[in-house]
């Protein structure tokens, strides 16, 4: 047991550290506000509050995690019939990993298996594996040759914009049949996607080039050159979307700058030890389109080192960084819509609560460690455009970005009260006390009851 619960730390040392990869630095164009020292605002929040030391050391805080250890499912219960079988796609956000890396820790569920516990009920899931800090055009280009096998192409205009290689790895497809004609509905075989934090932007995008394409790619490509997934059309092929604490708007995290790079790859080497061995392929950062591909017989910290050392996080903005940033997420949904024919389902995570002695938000008991920094940072920064409204959040996201986009949007976001609304955003509400980590069952909660009703919603649709 001790040698497990280490392991859970040490990955969760990997996961909080790869999540501030992108807090190297400020947008060069996104605020005209000067970043905090992070020792400056962290000692002085800290100061302030001594007086929490000794609440969370209480009776009170001992128990706490008791009662809330088993999530509620929603905020209604989920009862319907089962009304369809498509397949279920997991796709993890910013610094995730496939279930072949990581020595089997898995990124949907940690010591347990979401994917797995989904199948002994009956549902057809698959993983997911695409690039942990790619853009998201980029990895919604992985995801669809993931899904439906093939060569992925991330398109002649995009990779010559942006100065990376057209074509990425083959794949042999989840779901080789997506799309084509099911003669027993004379409908689209399709999927449901479920998606967390970053994933909630891909799987967005995705949906969008299915459905309408791309006008660049159309002009840059010949017909005969031109990848299915820019030609549009296939506005049937997803059922529906399920966002898990997703940056619909972007992050304040963006705005932490602190030196982040260099301890991320030392604690991503820790980690490969403590695992097992620093031979084998901890994370793949699936960065062969930027010429970042770990060759056969390569040390994992050369690699790592290769790619933190990257130009690309200095050059372009074809990175997730940019795409998690409040400006980065308002560009994505100028032009990213909701569906008519897609049902959008979003849920809300938090972790702190308001300090009465500054108003700014604070970590709960059980935050993550890890977190505490970013979460201490987001819960007190604003600028001239972000106010006190984004201080409550999970770690990692701002709460009030997850609920659908907002900023730059004209997606509709209600109220979900058991009769799902296609084409909007249906917001299933907020989990309370549970942090970016908690989401996906890598911390002391048991998700796996709550997916599977996750899993019966999306099974109740109609086809």
């Amino acid at each position: 047991m001790s040698r497990l619960f280490n392991k859970w730390l040490l990955v969760g040392f990997v996961l909080g550290f790869l999540s501030c990869i992108i807090a190297q630095r400020v947008e060069a164009s996104g605020t005209n506000s000067e970043p905090y020292e992070q020792d400056t605002w962290l000692q002085e929040e800290m100061s302030r509050d001594q007086w929490l030391e000794q609440e969370l050391r209480s009776e009170q805080a001992r128990q706490f995690i008791d009662e809330r250890a088993q999530p509620s499912l929603f905020p209604v219960e989920v009862q319907a019939a089962r009304n369809n079988d498509y397949p279920i796609v997991l796709v993890h956000g910013f610094g995730g990993w496939g279930r072949e890396e990581m020595l089997g820790f898995r990124y949907w569920g940690g010591l347990t298996d979401i994917e797995q516990n989904l199948t002994d009920f009956g549902y057809t899931v698959h993983t997911a594996a695409i690039g942990p800090v790619s853009s998201s055009w980029d990895r919604a280009c992985e995801l669809y040759a993931q899904i439906k096998g093939g060569t992925v192409d991330y398109g002649e205009a995009h990779s010559k914009l942006h100065g990376h290689s057209r074509y990425g790895r083959t794949h042999p497809g989840f779901y080789p049949e997506w799309g084509t004609i099911d003669p027993a509905t004379g409908h689209p075989k399709r999927v449901h996607l479920i998606a967390h934090s970053l994933g909630g932007q891909t799987v967005r995008l995705l949906t969008q080039l299915l459905a309408h394409g791309h006008e660049g790619e159309r002009a840059a490509s010949a017909a005969s050159d031109l990848s299915p997934l820019f030609n549009g059309g296939s506005n049937m092929w997803v059922r529906s979307i399920f966002t898990i604490a997703a940056p619909h708007d972007g992050t304040t995290m963006t705005h932490l700058v602190g030196g982040i790079v260099p301890h991320a790859q030392q604690i991503i080497g820790l980690a490969a030890a403590a695992l097992g061995s620093v031979s084998k392929p901890v994370i793949d950062f699936k960065l062969d389109q930027w010429g970042l591909r770990r060759e056969p017989g390569e040390p994992f910290e050369r690699y790592s080192q290769r790619v933190y050392n990257s130009s690309i996080w200095k050059s372009s903005q074809d990175t997730s960084e940019w795409d998690l940033s409040p400006h980065g997420a308002k560009e994505l949904n100028n032009w990213v819509q909701a569906q008519p024919e897609v049902y959008y389902f979003s849920i809300a995570a938090e972790q702190t609560f308001t300090g009465p002695l500054t108003g700014h938000e604070l970590p709960e008991p059980f935050m993550n460690p890890l977190f505490l920094p970013s979460t201490l940072f987001m819960g007190r920064y604003e600028n001239g455009q972000l106010d006190s409204a984004w201080w409550q959040n999970d770690g990692i996201v701002n709460t009030v970005s997850m609920d659908g986009p907002k900023h730059g949007s004209s997606d509709k976001i209600v109220a979900f009260n058991e009769i799902p609304q296609a084409g909007v955003w249906n917001y299933v509400g907020l989990m309370n006390s549970h942090d970016h980590a908690d989401m996906i069952g890598i911390g002391v909660r048991n998700m796996k009851d709550w997916y599977v009703g996750v899993a019966r919603l999306l099974g109740s649709l109609p086809k």
